[in-house]
Formats: structure tokens, C-alpha cells, sequence
């Protein structure tokens, strides 16, 4: 992954949060001087979208100056966090990148968020076409949360990962950062998912004309009591770092039912 001397690597930006977010304009600032920045991200938010691809409506882009003070090349599309790796890969860069970021999240995406989450679902799809990549999540839901240590800490890893030689093509990072100023961060942990889900519930409502319509509402439980996962680094003030993989296998079940007797 190690570049020559006068090459600046690609690094392709995205997101779900759409391309107008605080978070994405400080994973830009973040990386700006690490190599050449080109973002392809969502025209809205496309917060919990998963790998969804549009194939059902045409797609559309368009350029835009949004980071020309930084610049930065960027363009925004009607589609999916997933369509935006693609449409880069295929119709603006002509190749692949050298790493895909996404993010920076504003909420979090531990445990078993990774499924859901358009950002992580934008990083999983660069990962599949051979692509580095990691999802950046800061745990703060706010328009205007305070991005500082989250963008010291991106450009340590990145910065850190640039310069890898032989590094895996399907490498994929899940990181986390808990909402807290630079030096209240103890440093980063690499963990495993969680065992976590949401206890979730359906509020019943009327609308004014008197039909009812259903809002999602849901509590998050922690039933992975471990110190190595991401849900107990982030309680504990590190950033969590969990590399993930698209192979949903589970090789424990596959050799169990080799050996029984169902399938011989």
C-alpha cells in the first residue's frame, strides 16, 4: 500500500449522513495532506440504509464545490452510500482508490449497528472490490458535535495505514470514538463485536386524519459482558477498532452439519 515517493495515493470519501455533513467535512480536513482526496457521497441522508444498491430508478450526479477551499474534488449522487463507492470507482476515478473512507458517522456504530449502517455498508463494498477501507463513527448524534479528537485520531490511523506495504486488499476497519475531548481518550483498543441488539417497539400513533402509522423506538442492550468488545472499549473511554469481514460463514456450523448425518 506504500506509495512511491511521487505518487500521492487516492483516498475516496463517502458517507450516510449526505455530502453536507460536519462529519464528513472533518474526515476531509482530517486526511486533506495525506494524499489526493476525491468524495462521492449521498445528496440526503442515508442513515441506516445497509448495502441496499439502487436498481429500481435511475441514478444522478452532480459535481460540486463544497470543499473547493480545501481543493478537494467532490460530487454528490441520488443513490445509496453502496451506489457512491461504485459510481466512483467506475465513472470518476476510472480505478480503484488506494483507501475508502467513510464517515465520519455522526452515532454510533458498534455491535451489531455495523449490519444496519449505511457508513459501514459504504466501506464493506469498497473492502469487496479489493479496496482498503474503514468506517469512522463518533458517538455524538448531533448536527454540531465537536469533531477535534476525532479527526486527530483518523489521521493517525490512516496516516499509519498509507504507509503499509502488502497490506490486505479486503482489509475493513469498524472504528468507534467515544464522544469526548482529545485528551480525555485513553487510546484504541482492537476489539470484537459485541453480542448487543436493540430491544426494539413500535409506537402506535393517528395521523390527523385518524389512520394509524407505526414510529420504531427501541432500547439498546448489552447482553457481551467481555472486555474486549467494542460496546465495553467505548465505556471505557477507548476508541474501538474492530476489523470486520463480509464472509457471513459460520465455519463452527459448517462442520458440524458436514458431519451430520442430515446431509449425508
Amino acid at each position: 500500500m506504500a506509495k512511491a515517493k511521487n505518487e500521492r495515493p487516492v483516498i475516496l470519501i463517502t458517507n450516510d449522513d449526505d455530502i453536507t455533513s460536519k462529519g464528513i467535512r472533518s474526515l476531509v480536513e482530517a486526511v486533506q495532506d495525506l494524499g489526493k482526496v476525491v468524495v462521492v457521497a449521498p445528496n440526503t441522508p442515508q442513515s441506516a440504509m445497509g448495502h441496499a444498491i439502487t436498481i429500481g430508478s435511475p441514478l444522478r450526479m452532480n459535481k460540486m464545490e463544497i470543499f473547493a477551499d480545501m481543493g478537494v474534488e467532490a460530487w454528490q449522487t441520488s443513490g445509496t452510500p453502496v451506489d457512491c463507492v461504485k459510481l466512483a470507482v467506475d465513472k470518476i476515478l476510472h480505478r480503484k482508490p488506494d483507501i475508502c473512507l467513510s464517515g465520519i458517522n455522526h452515532g454510533a456504530n458498534h455491535s451489531i449497528n455495523v449490519i444496519y449502517s449505511g457508513t459501514m455498508s459504504a466501506a464493506m463494498e469498497a473492502a469487496i472490490e479489493g479496496i482498503p477501507s474503514i468506517g469512522f463513527s463518533l458517538l455524538d448524534y448531533s448536527y454540531d458535535a465537536d469533531f477535534t479528537a476525532s479527526k486527530q485520531i483518523v489521521h493517525k490511523m490512516v496516516s499509519e495505514l498509507l504507509q503499509q506495504k502488502n497490506l490486505d486488499k479486503h482489509f475493513l476497519l469498524n472504528v468507534n470514538i467515544p464522544a469526548l475531548p482529545p485528551e480525555k481518550i485513553r487510546g484504541i483498543k482492537i476489539c470484537k463485536q459485541a453480542y448487543a441488539k436493540y430491544e426494539e417497539d413500535f409506537t402506535e400513533r393517528l395521523d390527523p386524519h385518524g389512520k394509524k402509522y407505526y414510529w420504531l423506538t427501541g432500547e439498546f442492550k448489552n447482553f457481551d459482558k467481555a472486555k474486549d468488545t467494542d460496546v465495553w472499549a467505548l465505556e471505557h473511554k477507548y476508541v474501538s477498532a474492530v476489523p470486520v469481514q463480509f464472509d457471513l460463514t459460520n465455519y463452527s456450523v459448517k462442520k458440524l452439519l458436514e458431519k451430520s448425518k442430515l446431509f449425508q
